[in-house]
């Protein structure tokens, strides 16, 4: 299993430089988070392929690209680390909506350290839940590729709960050549069961065929 390292890097993403570097010295106190500061949205996406998974402490209200911009940047390019928006006084409405838009928590300004040392320890454990499913998603899915598109459509027609003889009928097949496709399918899966096989077609995103009309 893969372990949570051992400082969680959190992404300081506020114009305000004074308060950013005080937030960054907050969090650099404790033994389990490092900050990695950025003073605008944009200069962190221009560096983000290099950056490594973390938490972003994010300021919602900031010129030129604001925090609700960023967050759907992130969405679009599939980018799925905890965020945390600050937000000043009066501002709980917008802080909500940042919420469904992702958000896992909001902290008002000022910042004070215990509640931000909590919260970005549920942070850590929801980035570690994150990536470890990340991780099973492109197992499963490099597993699936593997097979051939008969497999794939034996498969298919098992998660929508076809017998054997079911799928010999709808592909046009005989039941043995059913039967030897499902057990290279399996092979190639690596799986030893059909409830095996199910889970991690499930995991890789695979669907039954869609049905046809009449």
């Amino acid at each position: 299993m893969q372990q949570s390292p051992r400082r969680l890097t959190v992404y300081v993403i506020d114009d305000d430089s004074s308060l950013r570097t005080m937030i960054s010295r907050m969090i650099t106190e404790s033994p389990d988070f490092s900050s990695h500061p950025f003073a605008s949205a944009a200069d962190f996406l221009d560096g983000l392929d290099g950056l490594k998974p973390g938490c972003i402490l994010l300021d919602l209200r900031m010129p030129d690209m604001d925090g609700f911009t960023l967050m759907q940047t992130l969405r679009d390019r599939g980018i799925d680390w905890p965020v945390i928006v600050m937000t000043g006084a009066g501002d709980v409405p917008v802080a909500v909506q940042s919420m469904k838009m992702g958000a896992v928590e909001f902290l008002e300004k000022p910042i004070r350290i215990d509640p931000l040392l909590e919260t970005l320890e549920r942070a850590a454990s929801l980035l570690d839940e994150r990536l470890q499913a990340g991780e099973r998603h492109r197992d499963a899915k490099a597993r699936v590729e593997q097979l051939t598109g008969r497999e794939l459509e034996v498969l298919q027609g098992l998660l929508a709960g076809q017998s054997n003889k079911e799928l010999a009928q709808s592909l046009g097949i005989s039941l043995r050549t059913v039967e030897m496709h499902r057990g290279n399918m399996m092979d190639r899966l690596g799986v030893s069961s059909l409830a095996q096989a199910v889970a991690l077609a499930l995991e890789a995103g695979v669907r039954p065929p869609a049905q046809t009309s009449i």
